[in-house]
C-alpha cells in the first residue's frame, strides 16, 4: 500500500465532487487486499461481475467506501446538492459507461483520499447535531440492520451472534432496537466481548471456554430454536456453526468469506436447519440507520478505536490485524 498524489477530479454532468470527512475501514476492504483475485473471480461465478467490472487487481485502486463528506463542487444539472453540505455516501457512481463502484473501481477513488466523485443520488444529508465521524458509520450499521432484517428473528427467540466486529456488532445494536431481549455474542476478544456488552449483548462467551449452543440451552426453554448470525467470514465458520446449532436454527451468513469453504450438507439435513446468506443493505436500510445513529438508538462512537490521516492508512491495515486493538479506525484526509 502506498500514499501518492493523483489529479484533481472535476465533476461531468448529474456528478458530485465531495471531500471525505471521514471514511471507515471495511473489513471487506482487508480481506480485499489478501483476496482481491478471488472476489472478482467469485463475483462472476455468482453472476454479480457489474460489482467489480471496472475492478482490475493488478491495477492501482484506492479503496474506501464508508464515507461522510463535504461537497466541493456540482456539475450540471444536479438539483437539491447544496455545496459546502454535509452528507453520508452511498458508494455508487453512474457515468456514460455504467454504474462504478468508488472504492472497487479503478477509474474513480473511493474515500482513502481527499476527492470522490458521487451520483447525486447516493448522497443523503447528515442530520443537524450528528457528528460526522460517527456518521460515517452508517453503512456497516445498514449491514447489520439488513441481516436483522432478512432474518426470522422475533421478539421470544433467542439471537446469537457469532463474532463482535463491526459487523457482529451492528446486528447486536439492530436486534436490540427490534426488541429481542436475549442476545448471546461470542467473540475470543475480550475487548469485544466487552463491547458487545455495551451496545446491547444480555451475554458473551469466549468461543475457547464455552459453546453458543450451550449458552442458548442455559438462555432459553430449549424448545424454540435460536437464530444464528455468522458475523466472521473465515473457513470453516459455517460448517462448525451448523455442527453446534440446535434442531431448526436459522443460521443468517453476513461475514463475508472470499476463500473456498467446505460444509458437510447432512449436518443441516438431519438438523433441518436454515442456512441462508445476506449481502450488504438496501437504500432504506442506509437511510434508517443514518437516523438510529442522530437519534441515539444506537451509539456508534463506541465503535471508534482509532483514527488516521492518509498516511496512516498502511499502518492502520496492519493495526486491524488484531482484533484486540481496534474495531473501526476511521480515515480523515483533514489529519
Amino acid at each position: 500500500m502506498v500514499v501518492d498524489d493523483l489529479p484533481d477530479l472535476v465533476p461531468s454532468a448529474h456528478q458530485v465532487l465531495v471531500e471525505p470527512i471521514a471514511c471507515g475501514i471495511c473489513g471487506s476492504d482487508l480481506h480485499t487486499v489478501g483476496h482481491a483475485h478471488e472476489l472478482v473471480e467469485t463475483a462472476k461465478a455468482a453472476g454479480a461481475a457489474a460489482f467489480t467490472a471496472n475492478f482490475d487487481p493488478d491495477r492501482d485502486l484506492v479503496m474506501g467506501h464508508e464515507v461522510s463528506c463535504r461537497v466541493l463542487d456540482i456539475g450540471e444539472n444536479v438539483n437539491g446538492i447544496s455545496v459546502d453540505g454535509q452528507y453520508v455516501a452511498m458508494p455508487f457512481l453512474e457515468t456514460a459507461t455504467g454504474r462504478h463502484v468508488p472504492g472497487y473501481s479503478n477509474e474513480y477513488p473511493g474515500g482513502y483520499g481527499s476527492q470522490m466523485l458521487l451520483s447525486p443520488e447516493a448522497l443523503v444529508p447528515i442530520p443537524n447535531g450528528l457528528d460526522p465521524l460517527v456518521a460515517a458509520l452508517t453503512e456497516p450499521m445498514a449491514v447489520g440492520l439488513h441481516a436483522v432484517e432478512e432474518s426470522v428473528i422475533e421478539p421470544g427467540r433467542i439471537a446469537l451472534v457469532a463474532g463482535a466486529g463491526p459487523v457482529g456488532l451492528a446486528i447486536i445494536a439492530s436486534l436490540v432496537n427490534k426488541g429481542i431481549d436475549s442476545i448471546i455474542a461470542s467473540d475470543f476478544s475480550p475487548a469485544r466481548r466487552q463491547l458487545a456488552l455495551a451496545m446491547g449483548a444480555s451475554e458473551v462467551i469466549d468461543p475457547g471456554n464455552g459453546s453458543l449452543a450451550d449458552a442458548w440451552r442455559a438462555a432459553g426453554d430449549g424448545v424454540r430454536p435460536p437464530v444464528i448470525y455468522d458475523a466472521v467470514g473465515v473457513p470453516g465458520m459455517i460448517d462448525a456453526l451448523m455442527q453446534e446449532a440446535p434442531e431448526r436454527s436459522q443460521i443468517l451468513v453476513a461475514g463475508v468469506c472470499m476463500p473456498p469453504d467446505t460444509i458437510r450438507p447432512f449436518i443441516g439435513i438431519a438438523k433441518r436447519l436454515n442456512l441462508q446468506f445476506v449481502l450488504g443493505w438496501t437504500p432504506e436500510n442506509f437511510v434508517r440507520s443514518l437516523h438510529e445513529l442522530a437519534e441515539g438508538r444506537i451509539d456508534g462512537s463506541r465503535l471508534i478505536t482509532g483514527e488516521v490521516g492518509l498516511d496512516g492508512v498502511p499502518q492502520a491495515f496492519a493495526d486491524l490485524a488484531d482484533p484486540g486493538r481496534h474495531v473501526k479506525i476511521l480515515v480523515r484526509p483533514d489529519l
